[in-house]
């Protein structure tokens, strides 16, 4: 994301406790500030791109004062709605707005600007960094209040562990029956069952054996249980995506949290 908007005329600062990463954006002229506090004092939109929302909160803790009042706080991260909602209340206290708006679409978007991003907050906010963030995204869709953006994505990538986890199987079944993963994909393309799993995931990533989306097993395991998280918060139960949830929890005894999510498709328990 740094990397396009600064090839896309944007004024980019960065900070990261990667020195890999800061190295890397320093070779194309980036400017590296030398904290978070600093970075903090040098920009008017600050966008987040974390792991969990444990490391968001910590992140922010030691800058927000840094911030300057009227500044927009970006989260792109995927990460608990409740944990969001406190943090909009906290940047309101000092002045300054947040947004979260975690996107979808892997490395090869984000490189690209075509990312689709789902927006929670307010929406004259959004307008103000619009402009910016129409550079990383080719959709973004306003979809409430704090923390919406958060929830709308964690179900987002629910359906998409669900939908690995029964393309999969679905095509063990067409497989049982002589049917080519090809052709069970087309078909299934052309029709009703098809999903960005059958469509996407299978034909880029998992029949050409390369795996290599750049998403772990260990960040979806995450997102799998902030969805199990966010429904009981909210008394909802989920007796069909429950089973699924377990796969992929149980999945941890044989695929590392490093590989590459697409491998619960060809995940096998060990007897």
């Amino acid at each position: 994301m740094a990397r396009h908007l600064h090839s896309s005329g944007v004024l980019v600062h960065c900070h990261d406790i990667d020195p890999a990463r800061t190295a890397a954006l320093a070779m194309l002229g980036i400017p590296i500030a030398g904290s978070a506090q600093e970075l903090a004092r040098s920009v008017e939109l600050l966008i987040l791109s974390l792991p969990d929302a444990a490391t968001v909160r910590h992140a922010l803790s030691g800058i927000g004062q840094a911030l300057r009042p009227g500044s927009i706080i970006v989260d792109t991260s995927t990460s608990d709605p409740t944990v969001t909602r406190d943090l909009a209340r906290e940047a309101g206290d000092l002045g300054q707005y947040f947004l979260d708006a975690p996107v979808s679409g892997g490395p090869a978007a984000a490189s690209t600007g075509r990312m689709t991003m789902l927006v929670g907050g307010d929406a004259a906010v959004l307008e103000r960094a619009r402009p910016v963030l129409e550079r990383l995204a080719a959709k973004i869709v306003h979809v409430g209040g704090s923390g919406a953006g958060h929830a709308a994505k964690i179900v987002n990538n629910m359906l998409c562990a669900a939908n690995l986890v029964l393309v999969a199987e679905g095509l063990r079944l067409a497989a049982a029956a002589g049917i080519s993963p090809e052709g069970l994909l087309d078909g299934v393309n052309a029709g009703s069952g098809r999903s960005g799993v059958s469509e996407v995931n299978f034909p880029r990533w998992i029949l050409s054996g390369t795996f290599d989306s750049g998403f772990t097993m260990g960040l979806m395991r995450k997102d799998v249980r902030l969805a199990l998280g966010l429904a009981e918060s909210l008394g909802v139960e989920l007796p069909g995506f429950s089973p699924i949830a377990r796969v992929w929890s149980e999945s941890a005894s044989h695929l590392a949290d490093s590989e590459d999510f697409n491998a619960i498709t060809a995940s096998r328990k060990p007897a």
